[in-house]
């Protein structure tokens, strides 16, 4: 096999429908394992994004590089046309991905996508990610994992840090590059673009966050017409690891119509 840009997970059966699948600022692929599972007949190759994971940490880290990246993948796996999913930036990445190159993607699946988001809180995210976040042990990286998800099963924590936690020194870190984030944040900054028109996309946002603008919603109806269906999931913004059967249901019925 071509050797592939970005290191890919693989979920699901090998015979199974294609879907790629991105992650968010920080993240990495392995979080689809969950979704995946309440996906039968799909085989989810998730990507972890340029910066982040077992990926590459070199720049560029702009969205145009992130689309290139995704397109390297799709060509590496002998795969032309499928159904991408995107949460957060990478529902920023995917919708970027649709304009970019229409004929690769056969409709959206849109996690709380984070696009056009304010400028100033943009600023102040960037600044936050800048200083260094590491962890003395494993119970102190678990009880801020636990409060910054709140809501999200135990185990599902668990599974964080066991995929994304790693040594360095006598320190845990997250396993992305920070740096990478920063320029993420400023990336999630830019106006907000919509899917191209005849684009089937289903958008889930979540409503106890306030990543995803009603004026964005509208510009999207506006644009896509009846290719749009909005529901809103009663979840903070890892809603796929929160509400994961509910999200899989709504995914499996799109995915399936």
């Amino acid at each position: 096999m071509t050797e592939l840009p970005l290191h890919v997970h693989a979920f699901g059966p090998a015979d199974g429908r294609p879907v790629l699948a991105m992650h968010g600022v920080t993240g990495h692929g392995a979080r689809y394992r969950v979704l995946a599972e309440g996906l039968p007949g799909v085989r989810v190759h998730a990507v972890d994004l340029r910066g982040h994971g077992r990926s590459p940490w070199t720049p560029p880290w702009h969205i145009e590089q992130h689309v290139a990246d995704v397109l390297g993948v799709l060509d590496g796996l002998g795969l032309d046309r499928v159904p991408v999913i995107g949460h957060s930036f990478g529902g920023a990445i995917a919708v970027h991905l649709a304009r970019t190159a229409p004929g690769r993607v056969e409709r959206l699946v849109l996690l709380d996508p984070a696009l056009g988001l304010d400028t100033q809180r943009m600023l102040e995210q960037a600044e936050a990610t800048r200083p260094d976040e590491s962890f003395p042990d494993l119970d102190a990286a678990r009880a801020d994992r636990a409060q910054r998800w709140e809501g999200v099963a135990a185990e599902r924590v668990e599974a964080e840090l066991a995929e994304h936690l790693v040594a360095d020194g006598d320190r845990l870190r997250y396993r992305y590059c920070r740096s990478a984030a920063v320029v993420a944040w400023s990336e999630m900054a830019r106006p907000a673009v919509t899917p191209p028109a005849g684009t089937r996309t289903l958008l889930l946002p979540a409503v106890k966050a306030d990543f995803v603008d009603p004026t964005w919603v509208a510009a999207c109806r506006a644009e896509l017409d009846d290719a749009l269906t909005v529901t809103e999931v009663d979840a903070g913004h890892m809603l796929f690891l929160e509400k994961t059967a509910e999200v899989a249901q709504l995914v499996r019925a799109f995915l399936t119509t």
